[in-house]
C-alpha cells in the first residue's frame, strides 16, 4: 500500500516540500493547488522532479463548490473543471478531489445530472473524480449520503474519498465504509484530532494532528477501509498551524512515521511489536568540565568506575544507576543520552529503520562494544542496548574502585525530558513507535516561566518511566532543565549524605512545609527532619513519596526519591515549589 502526504502538511515551498517527503520515504503527494499557483516551474518541471525524486503525484486538490447550482453558474464551473482536468494532464495525475458544496449549492436535485456531467468530462480527460463529504457541507455532510450520490450518477470516473476527520469529527459511524464496493473508493486521507468542543471548520483547518496524536479511532477507522478492499494510496492531510511553520524536513519524517504506527495498530503491517524496555542501562551526562558534576555524583553516593579507555568519559555507579560523564565540548552540563535495556535490541534497530529513524553511530575501537543509537526530537541519543546483568561496556572503564555490595541509590526511578513546545507530539510518536511506551497520565503545571505540561510515558509494568515536559513557547532558553531521578530505599540518609559533605538540597521554603503540615497530619518530628533537610513529600491512598532535587549544574539537576507502598506518581503537587526554588537560584546565578 502506498504511503502519501498532501504538500499542504508541510511548511515551505513546493520543491522544497517535495524533497522533504522523498527524503521522508513517502512513495507520493497530494498535490495542494495553492502551493502549485505561487510556485515558478512549470507544471512539467514539477512532474520531471517527481519523477527524479521517485514521488507519485497521486492527487490534485481540490475542485470546490461545483454541484447543485444554477445552469449558469455550472456552465462555467465545467469550464474551470476543463482547466484543471488539462493542467492534470501535464502534471500526470489522474485523480482530482471533489469536495461537497459548501457556498454556492441552492438545489440538491440538480446534484446528481451535474456530478454526472462532471464525470463524464472527468473521463475524457483521463481523469477520476474523487468525491468528499466535507464535514460542513451544505447539503453533503455525510460519507453515506456522497456514496449514495455516486451510486445514482453510476459514472465509471466518479468515486468517493474518504477523509477519517470529516467521518470522525462528526460521530458519523465508519462501519458502513467496509459494505462500499474498494473499487469505487478512490482515494482515502488520514488525520487525528484532539477531541475539541469547536465548530468543526477552525477544529479541522488549525488542530489536526497525526494519527495517533489525537483522540480519533484512526486504527479502527482503516480497519473499515481495508475490509472494503481498498489498495489505493494511504494519504495525510493534516492541517496544523505548528506542522505549517516547522522546518519541513523532520515534519514529514514525522508524518510516514505516524503512517508507519498507524499500519501496525490496525494490523496491517507484519511488524512485530515494539520490544518494551526492561530498564534503564545508563544515563549520560556531557560536560566540557566534568568535576562540575562528578562531585555531586560522590556526594550522593555514586561510585566511581574508572575511565574509558579510548574516550574522554567517566563512569559513576550506585546499585543498577549508571552515569557516564563524557567530557565533550558543550556551552554547559546536560542530559545527552539514554541508553534502554532491550529484550532484542537488533530487532529495535531494524524497527528504527523501517520508521525512517537515522541511526547515530559512535567510533568503537577494537574489543569494545559496539552499541547502537537514534537521535530523538530533542537531540537526545537514545542507546538501544542488549539486556545483561552487568553489560559489556562496563569492561571498558578501567582503574576505578570496585563495586560495593550495596549502595544507597539503588535504580534510576525516571528521566524528565524538556521538550520544545513544537515537538511533543512528534516526541510521544518517537518514543511509542521505537520502545512501546505508552502516555501513562499528563498533568499542568504553573511555574515562573508559563504553563508547563507534562506528560509520562511509560511501559505496561513501569518499569521505564519518562517524563516529557514541554517549554513554554515564551519561556527562556533553559529556562527549564532536565533531570535524572534516583531511587532508594532510605532518602533521609542519602539527604543527610549530602549535607554532611555540606551540599544544600535545593532550598524549600517555609511556607511549603507549613502548608504540607495542613495538608497531612505528618508527626511533628518527621516533618522538623523534612524541613531540615529540604525533603519533600506526598501521600495518596496507596503509599507515601518523599523525595529531594539537588542544584542544577548546568542544565540538569538530580532528583532522590523514595517510593513506600503502592505510591506510582511523581509528587506533582510539589512541582510548583521546586520551578519557583530553581527560577530563584538560576537569577542568582
Amino acid at each position: 500500500m502506498r504511503l502519501s502526504t498532501a504538500t499542504v502538511s508541510l511548511s515551505g515551498d513546493l520543491v522544497g516540500k517535495m524533497h522533504a517527503c522523498a527524503r521522508a520515504g513517502f512513495d507520493g503527494i497530494e498535490l495542494f493547488e495553492p502551493d502549485l499557483v505561487v510556485a515558478p516551474e512549470s507544471p512539467e518541471e514539477i512532474r520531471a522532479l517527481a519523477d527524479r525524486l521517485g514521488l507519485r503525484l497521486e492527487l490534485y486538490q481540490p475542485l470546490r463548490d461545483i454541484e447543485g447550482v444554477p445552469p449558469a453558474v455550472f456552465d462555467d464551473n465545467l469550464r474551470r473543471a476543463a482547466a484543471k482536468f488539462t493542467l492534470m494532464r501535464r502534471l500526470g495525475i489522474d485523480t482530482v478531489l471533489l469536495c461537497s458544496n459548501v457556498a454556492t449549492a441552492v438545489d440538491p436535485g440538480a446534484m446528481p445530472g451535474q456530478l454526472r456531467t462532471l464525470a463524464r468530462l472527468g473521463a475524457d480527460h483521463g481523469v477520476r473524480i474523487a468525491y468528499e463529504a466535507l464535514a460542513w457541507g451544505r447539503y453533503v455532510d455525510d460519507y453515506r449520503q456522497a456514496w449514495r450520490l455516486v451510486q445514482e450518477v453510476d459514472e465509471p470516473s466518479l468515486g468517493l474519498c474518504l477523509d477519517s476527520f470529516h467521518i470522525l469529527s462528526r460521530g458519523h459511524d465508519p462501519a458502513a465504509i467496509g459494505d462500499i464496493p474498494g473499487e469505487k473508493i478512490f482515494f482515502v486521507q488520514l488525520a487525528d484530532a484532539p477531541v475539541l468542543s469547536l465548530d468543526v471548520l477552525s477544529w479541522s483547518r488549525h488542530h489536526r494532528l497525526f494519527p495517533g496524536e489525537g483522540g480519533f479511532d484512526l486504527p479502527g477507522f482503516l480497519a473499515h477501509v481495508l475490509r472494503a478492499g481498498y489498495t489505493g494510496p494511504l494519504s495525510l492531510e493534516v492541517f496544523n498551524d505548528v506542522f505549517r511553520q516547522t522546518d519541513p524536513g523532520r515534519t514529514a519524517a514525522h508524518a510516514l512515521r505516524s503512517l508507519i504506527d498507524l499500519l501496525e495498530t490496525a494490523g496491517a503491517s507484519a511488524r512485530p511489536p515494539a520490544p518494551a524496555p526492561g530498564a534503564f542501562t545508563f544515563a549520560e551526562i556531557r560536560a566540557r568540565t566534568p568535576e562540575t558534576v562528578e562531585p555531586l555524583l560522590a556526594h550522593l553516593g555514586f561510585h566511581y568506575r574508572g575511565a574509558h579507555r579510548s574516550r574522554p568519559a567517566r563512569l559513576w555507579t550506585s546499585g543498577s544507576a549508571r552515569v557516564v560523564v563524557n567530557e565533550a565540548p558543550s556551552p554547559r552540563p546536560h542530559l545527552a543520552a539514554l541508553g534502554f535495556d532491550l529484550t532484542d535490541a537488533p530487532a529495535a534497530l531494524a524497527r528504527a529503520r523501517t520508521l525512517h529513524i537515522p541511526s547515530d553511530f559512535r567510533r568503537v575501537h577494537e574489543g569494545e562494544d559496539a552499541l547502537h543509537a537514534v537521535t530523538a526530537p530533542d537531540g537526545t541519543q537514545i542507546f538501544l542496548c542488549p539486556v545483561s546483568t552487568v553489560p559489556p561496556w562496563i569492561a571498558e572503564f578501567d582503574h576505578g574502585a570496585p563495586r560495593p555490595e550495596s549502595s544507597a541509590v539503588t535504580a534510576i526511578d525516571h528521566v524528565n525530558l524538556v521538550q520544545p513546545w513544537e515537538d511533543i507530539a512528534e516526541a510521544t510518536l518517537f518514543h511509542r513507535s521505537l520502545l512501546g511506551l505508552e502516555v501513562d497520565g499528563s498533568a499542568q503545571v504553573a511555574g515562573p516561566s508559563g504553563l508547563i505540561s507534562s506528560q509520562v510515558m511509560t511501559d505496561p509494568e513501569h518499569r521505564v518511566r519518562l517524563v516529557l515536559n514541554v517549554a513554554p513557547a515564551a519561556a527562556r532558553p533553559g529556562a527549564l532543565a532536565q533531570h535524572v531521578a534516583f531511587r532508594t530505599d532510605d532518602v533521609v540518609a542519602v539527604a543527610e549524605r549530602l549535607r554532611a559533605h555540606g551540599v544544600e538540597a535545593l532550598p524549600v521554603p517555609g511556607n511549603y512545609y507549613e502548608d504540607l503540615a495542613a495538608r497531612f497530619a505528618l508527626d511533628p518530628a518527621r516533618l522538623d527532619r523534612f524541613r531540615a533537610l529540604g525533603l519533600m513529600y506526598d501521600r495518596d491512598g496507596q503509599g507515601e513519596f518523599i523525595h529531594f532535587y539537588t542544584a542544577t549544574v548546568g542544565s540538569v539537576f538530580f532528583e532522590v526519591l523514595q517510593r513506600i507502598g503502592g505510591y506510582d506518581g511523581y509528587g506533582a503537587a510539589n512541582a510548583p515549589v521546586r520551578l519557583a526554588a530553581q527560577s530563584r537560584e538560576a537569577r542568582r546565578g
